[in-house]
């Protein structure tokens, strides 16, 4: 790993000792209890599913797999780190890396799982409900103070320059699997093999992949959250949509591309041409002091002109934007923040953690907030042929081209994606 990341990761948990110690100190409280969180099995199994770090655990140390672990902060000291490391034979017990990040922290390796030692008004925060009862009464301390974790919520919504870089890193690992599974469609390969593509070209196991991959041909490439892959190919390709992440040092990239097939009609291929140059569009207005919520509408006002300038609607975009024509064709917000977690904290509070929720006719919306530096971002406009978002459109009088609609309804749909940096002048598009 390179210096200057070591240099800024340095800077980065010097900015977060600052932080908390300002934020504990503003709200009363002597020291703060992080739990790291831990998987369970599944019922009646021996067996758990992936695991996540708790994300303000994870802000600390940068580690997605750490369990059964606590970090204790507290104003003007070190932070102590208290890993849980068993003896074990049947698994590789956690360990920290020897990087010099390492040593801005007080380390002790337990080989019991621990109640972490608090002083004077303490707070703990973390999945504490899942820990046993008897630890859980033993931790003397306010449990979860909305106050706190609000504060801490709102501190990772702006990025510092180490965590920008962790962002960027990943988007160059995803960017790889994008490629080789673009090749794999070209190759007439099915979805279970394209994800296969994808996840060796980035170098990663399927249980580490941030969310589940979404791997779409055909009708499925308009199922949002898609969440299977078929085993075999289909005889006709005339789509892919491939929504797929990386993790790099804890923090996500989220990418999405669609490519027409050699079986799409020509308008589809022209549709993913227009979303491109959409979305391309859209990240130039990124700017500080930019509400997303415009930024959103003004995806609804270009999509109304694309669907005009194709065909597919015949009135005029203003219409097919009042009308509700654009919310059928794209259900989905045009984005939400990205970081430690794929669909990050603090999208939908005020900076005073006051609900900012999305508006009535926008209900999927998951950032409602004004743009300000060091805040990151997707944008992820969508143009989707889904029947029953467009069945109750088909009782109206609105001019759609139904006969061009029902001919890309088996293409599913179409989602461009690319992660943005908001920065002091503008922003820094972090997808290559």
């Amino acid at each position: 790993m390179s210096t200057t990341l070591f240099n800024l990761q340095h800077d980065h948990i010097a900015h977060l000792q600052r932080a908390y110690s300002d934020i504990l100190t503003d709200h009363g409280f002597d020291s703060l209890a992080i739990y790291s969180g831990h998987t369970s099995v599944h019922f009646a199994d021996d067996h758990a599913p992936p695991f996540q770090t708790y994300g303000h655990f994870m802000h600390w140390v940068g580690l997605a797999d750490v369990q059964h672990s606590w970090l204790i902060i507290q104003p003007e000291k070190r932070p102590q780190l208290y890993l849980y490391a068993p003896a074990d034979f049947w698994h590789l017990p956690t360990h920290l890396p020897e990087e010099p990040w390492v040593a801005a922290f007080d380390i002790h390796l337990c080989s019991e799982k621990i109640s972490p030692p608090l002083t004077g008004k303490a707070a703990v925060i973390g999945d504490i409900e899942r820990l046993p009862t008897s630890t859980q009464k033993a931790l003397k301390a306010e449990h979860h103070p909305e106050r706190i974790v609000y504060a801490l919520d709102e501190l990772r919504m702006f990025k510092t320059p180490y965590e920008i870089a962790c962002l960027r890193e990943a988007n160059r690992l995803a960017i790889a699997g994008h490629q080789a599974s673009q090749a794999a469609f070209i190759g007439a390969s099915g979805e279970l093999d394209i994800q296969l593509a994808y996840l060796a070209a980035s170098r990663q196991r399927e249980s580490n992949v941030p969310y589940q991959n979404i791997i779409g041909l055909n009708e499925h490439a308009g199922v949002l959250h898609y969440q299977h892959y078929d085993l075999t190919a289909p005889k006709q390709r005339y789509s892919l949509l491939v929504d797929a992440g990386r993790r790099f040092r804890g923090y996500c990239a989220d990418i999405t591309r669609t490519y027409a097939g050699p079986d799409a009609p020509a308008t589809f291929g022209e549709l993913v041409t227009a979303m491109h140059g959409l979305k391309d569009e859209l990240v130039k207005g990124v700017a500080p002091g930019v509400n997303f919520l415009i930024l959103h509408e003004q995806m609804h006002h270009h999509l109304g002109e694309i669907l005009v300038a194709n065909d597919l609607f015949k009135g005029t975009a203003e219409q097919a934007v009042a009308e509700g024509v654009t919310r059928a064709f794209c259900p989905h917000g045009l984005g939400h923040s990205l970081g430690l977690q794929v669909h990050d904290v603090a999208g939908l509070r005020h900076p005073d953690g006051t609900p900012a929720p999305a508006p009535e006719h926008h209900p999927a919306l998951r950032l409602t907030r004004t743009l300000r530096p060091g805040m990151v971002v997707t944008i992820e406009p969508g143009l989707y042929f889904i029947n029953m978002l467009l069945a109750p459109l088909r009782n109206t009088d609105l001019p759609i081209n139904w006969q061009l609609v029902d001919q890309l309804v088996p293409c599913g749909g179409i989602r461009i994606e690319d992660n943005v940096a908001v920065t002091e002048s503008g922003f820094a598009n972090l997808t290559p």
